[in-house]
């Protein structure tokens, strides 16, 4: 009888210990499940992370946010180019940063989202850069010169006109600027043991100019008394066109005529610097064709407008 019960009891344990092993190869099993699956997904958020690094999208919650502010510079580009990318899905274009100058990649179906004016009419491919009086505005870098001289004669034609004058004069005197060389400066940095080395993007350069007279502007009125004071953009900060609009606004002893001469880079467009990093960018992205922002800056710089207006 006793033998019986010690064989019960040693099944009973066999049976005990087969279940209990049975349990921790199923809770290792699982464990083993969960392991691969955790890795899985960290895989699968790696590379998601590594894509959106790669690809940089901008979605529209991030656009329209209160903490973005819009690049300096916009490419129009189509959105073909990027479709079918998972992390580009629902996005308006993507940043990029090159050369220090961040970009805008905008897609072209973005356009109207966007609430940005582009002059003239965007178009792909076609590279913009902001206007220095509005930041909803861009202006095509093939266009940023020619359109701030368009605008400046307006302003001053505007200015005669708010002043009652009788007649004025604006006469543009340019200067044909040839680049003869070009110094660079490197700095050099180190970083774990590998020496790098980095352009600055301030350059010194020398250049030969020769004067010619491009064009001359007469307007004439017929003249008013009713003078009215003229809002100011371009020449907002020109001490010489705010004289002569203190003047003639004054009441006593009136100006009845002025010649003024107006340097260009009082109402330039943009320095130097900014044209040569426009420049740069513009061949790293290869898009818009070959810029020469610089040499119309130095162009815009050293010419002058000689305006001469009679009351």
């Amino acid at each position: 009888m006793k033998k019986s019960l010690d064989i019960k009891k040693g099944a009973e344990a066999i049976t005990d210990v087969l279940r209990k092993t049975g349990e921790m190869g199923k809770k290792a099993s699982v464990s083993i499940q969960k392991s691969a699956k955790e890795l899985s997904e960290k895989s699968k958020n790696d590379s998601y992370l590594r894509r959106m690094k790669k690809y940089n999208p901008l979605f529209p919650e991030k656009y329209h946010s209160e903490e973005f502010n819009i690049p300096n510079m916009i490419v129009i580009v189509d959105d073909a180019v990027r479709r079918g990318i998972d992390v580009c899905e629902g996005a308006i274009g993507w940043l990029s940063n090159e050369n220090g100058m961040e970009v805008l990649h905008l897609y072209d179906e973005a356009i109207e989202e966007s609430g940005i004016q582009f002059v003239p009419a965007p178009i792909c491919d076609a590279v913009y850069y902001v206007d220095r009086f509005d930041r909803k505005r861009f202006i095509q870098t093939d266009s940023i010169f020619s359109k701030a001289h368009e605008e400046r004669l307006a302003e001053l034609k505007h200015i005669a006109y708010s002043l009652g004058a009788k007649s004025c004069s604006i006469e543009i005197t340019e200067t044909n600027i040839q680049v003869q060389s070009r110094s660079k400066s490197a700095e050099v940095s180190t970083k774990g043991g590998v020496i790098k080395s980095a352009e600055k993007a301030e350059q010194n350069m020398s250049y030969k100019g020769s004067t010619q007279r491009s064009g001359k502007v007469v307007v004439e009125f017929e003249g008013s008394n009713d003078v009215k004071c003229p809002n100011l953009k371009w020449f907002a900060h020109d001490d010489t066109i705010k004289n002569l609009i203190e003047m003639r606004c004054s009441g006593s002893n009136a100006i009845k005529s002025e010649t003024l001469v107006l340097e260009g880079a009082a109402s330039a467009a943009m320095s130097q610097k900014t044209a040569y990093a426009i420049d740069n960018t513009i061949s790293k992205i290869s898009v818009g064709g070959k810029a020469n922002m610089e040499g119309q800056a130095l162009k815009e710089n050293q010419s002058k407008l000689i305006f001469s207006i009679e009351f």
